[in-house]
């Protein structure tokens, strides 16, 4: 077992002091100080070449920020784009960090435009290159320029970096020097002066990548980000909120494949201090029906159609070798292992690389994939040929393991069990099946598959609900609850009416509720084999408020949400969980699925929402809620 180090440096900041750049390959986190603590090229899930966000400066680091006293910031995004500005105000003067990552370019680039806005500004840039998790120091060469001298005497000026397969080359508009094993420049701007610096990507074994014009690089990415902000069909409430996550969604799709990374990050924790780190750079299949919903219907039917591609590839091949959760491209080895030189965010190591719940059992994905399929031809999306024969041979082997136990929807490392969540997610595959043969003319022994259907659906009954509770529990026979629980009605496995449904609410509002937000289940009995302690799931508060609506209890539904926002940062970026006790986010971030459950979310409000209230200014709260429709039908 890799040792961690004995002590480990606290963070300059907290996980929601970061905004998001990305261009379709991979994505940076840049903090409100103007670091960029965390870029891993040339994909998602490549090794880093800054991880301070999961140690220290020593680990890698791309600082743009004021020399002396670092005064007041502020920033945004630039409209409806994923251009980051950055604002630092001292008393010498104001000036703006513009960063943003080109998109649809041969070789993945960071540009970092500085702007000065007021006075003069005394600005320090310091580049610190460390690949591989921090621990690979480049070797560092000023680059030549086309007739062969090196510009030591141009105001211009250009190095490059490699380390083994890696290289880097920054060019600058201002001096560059080196100073303790970094690239530092210490500049000065005056109101409307400005200068960039372009850090571009490429393999060591081929020639320097080509120089970017920075001012024609940002105005093509903003209209490249603005042209797709414009697409959005959503009108209705709250549709800033949605913009934003959209966009975020986006920006963690990687292109060339249309997989849907969980999170840009690694090993971000559930819990300061604790070991509940994982590496999310990874495409999960449980995220592809809340993908679909989310995309389709806010009019993105092409990154819709990418995403349920790259779900029929991933999953191609023998039933037995279905997993939960895939590379980007659909790779299927994703060995997990340690870092051991990095102390991990805030000193909560280990800091993991790999995940290898990409092992286990876990009967949900099944229902997950007929379920995103089933949506996709709802909306129209043409399945390849040789989808529906792919999902019958799937169908044959869950019928053989369904009744096995798994390691759940929240990947357990502490023993399987029948989880009553995975044993409700094989009833929608079937469910979704069936449904699908009947609408489309799918050729299919469909008595066979109610006959399969209605034997899980009885089981669930009658193992995973406890009449004493008057609820469904986390698995069979366990008194626990588990959150997942929430969805019975969302996929239709019984109606929101049923008694046994709103006693499952009603219990899970008792017990799983911190601080007015939902728990995924109580750690505390140590069942999942890691110690106890985590934040409130953010993705399951949103089901809660899912289950409200369905209720009729549209005011609870509204408030909880407009709560769950109010979590968000001042980008709008939303992690996996909240410390309600330290008012801090936590877990990897930003985090697709938080942003795809509020997305589905506003939109079955807005849906659902009497008609006075959807012809209302978009962006401007409702004048009333006090009207409540009849609670719709379930999904069925």
């Amino acid at each position: 077992m890799p040792k961690h180090p004995a002590s480990a440096p606290t963070a300059r900041l907290r996980i929601e002091d970061y905004g998001l750049i990305g261009d379709g390959r991979t994505a940076a986190l840049v903090g409100r100080d103007g670091s960029i603590d965390w870029l891993c090229w040339p994909r998602f899930d490549s090794g880093s070449c800054f991880a301070a966000l999961l140690g220290d400066a020593s680990h890698g680091h791309w600082s743009i920020a004021p020399a002396g006293e670092p005064g007041r910031v502020s920033r945004s995004y630039r409209g409806d784009t994923v251009v980051l500005e950055t604002v630092f105000e001292t008393e010498e003067g104001a000036f703006a960090v513009i960063d943003f990552m080109p998109a649809s370019r041969t070789d993945s680039s960071v540009i970092r435009i500085v702007e000065g806005r007021r006075g003069v500004s005394r600005v320090r840039m310091q580049l610190r290159l460390r690949f591989d998790y921090g621990s690979s120091i480049p070797w560092v060469t000023r680059l030549p320029d086309p007739e062969g001298s090196v510009r030591a005497e141009s105001r211009r000026q250009a190095i490059v970096a490699i380390a083994g397969p890696n290289l880097v080359v920054l060019r600058a508009g201002t001096e560059l020097h080196g100073e303790e094993l970094s690239t530092v420049s210490e500049f000065t701007l005056g109101p409307s002066q400005r200068t960039s610096f372009v850090l571009t990507h490429g393999p060591s074994h081929l020639p320097p990548p080509a120089a970017i014009d920075a001012q024609a690089a940002l105005r093509d990415t903003e209209a490249f980000w603005r042209e797709w902000a414009g697409r959005c069909t959503y009108r209705g409430h709250r549709r800033d909120i949605v913009l934003r996550s959209l966009l975020t969604l986006k920006t963690l799709i990687f292109a060339e494949t249309g997989g849907i990374v969980a999170a840009p990050t690694t090993s971000l924790p559930e819990r300061i201090g604790g070991p509940r780190n994982w590496d999310y750079r990874y495409c999960w299949i449980r995220d592809a029906t809340l993908s679909l919903i989310a995309l389709m219907g806010s009019g993105y039917h092409e990154e819709a159609r990418a995403w349920r591609d790259w779900l029929q590839r991933a999953v191609a091949g023998s039933p037995e070798d279905l997993q939960l959760m895939y590379g980007v491209a659909g790779e299927r080895r994703l060995d997990e292992w340690e870092v051991a030189g990095l102390p991990g965010h805030e000193g909560s190591a280990p800091v993991r690389i790999g995940n290898a719940a990409s092992g286990q059992l876990q009967l949900d994905v099944w229902g997950e994939m007929m379920d995103a399929l089933h949506l996709a031809r709802e909306g129209g999306l043409a399945s390849l040929p040789s989808a529906w024969s792919l999902q019958c041979r799937a169908l044959r082997h869950l019928e053989g393991i369904w009744d096995e136990p798994d390691d759940g929807i929240w990947e357990m490392r502490g023993g399987r069990r029948h989880f009553t969540h995975s044993k409700i997610m094989a009833w929608v595959a079937y469910d979704r099946m069936i449904r699908d043969a009947e609408t489309f003319g799918l050729e299919a022994p469909l008595e066979h598959w109610r006959a399969v259907r209605d034997k899980i659906h009885r089981t669930v009954c009658e193992k995973g609900f406890d009449r004493t509770l008057g609820s469904f529990t986390q698995s069979f026979g366990s008194p626990e609850l588990d959150a997942s629980l929430l969805l019975i009605p969302a996929v239709g496995f019984l109606p929101i009416g049923d008694p046994r449904v709103a006693g499952t609410v009603a219990a899970i509002e008792r017990d799983l509720l911190r601080d007015g937000f939902v728990l995924r289940y109580r750690t505390e009995s140590g069942k999942d084999g890691l110690p106890a302690g985590e934040g409130v799931f953010l993705a399951c508060s949103f089901w809660l408020a899912d289950a409200w609506q369905l209720q009729g209890r549209e005011d609870e539904a509204h408030a909880l949400v407009d709560r769950l926002l109010a979590l968000s940062n001042d980008l709008g970026l939303l992690s996996e969980e909240y410390d309600t006790q330290a008012g801090r986010q936590v877990g990897n971030f930003p985090q697709a699925f938080s942003h795809m459950a509020l997305v589905r979310t506003v939109l079955s409000l807005h849906e659902h929402a009497p008609v006075r209230e959807k012809m209302e200014t978009p962006g401007k709260p409702p004048a009333s809620r006090g009207v409540r429709p009849e609670p719709p039908a379930s999904r069925s």
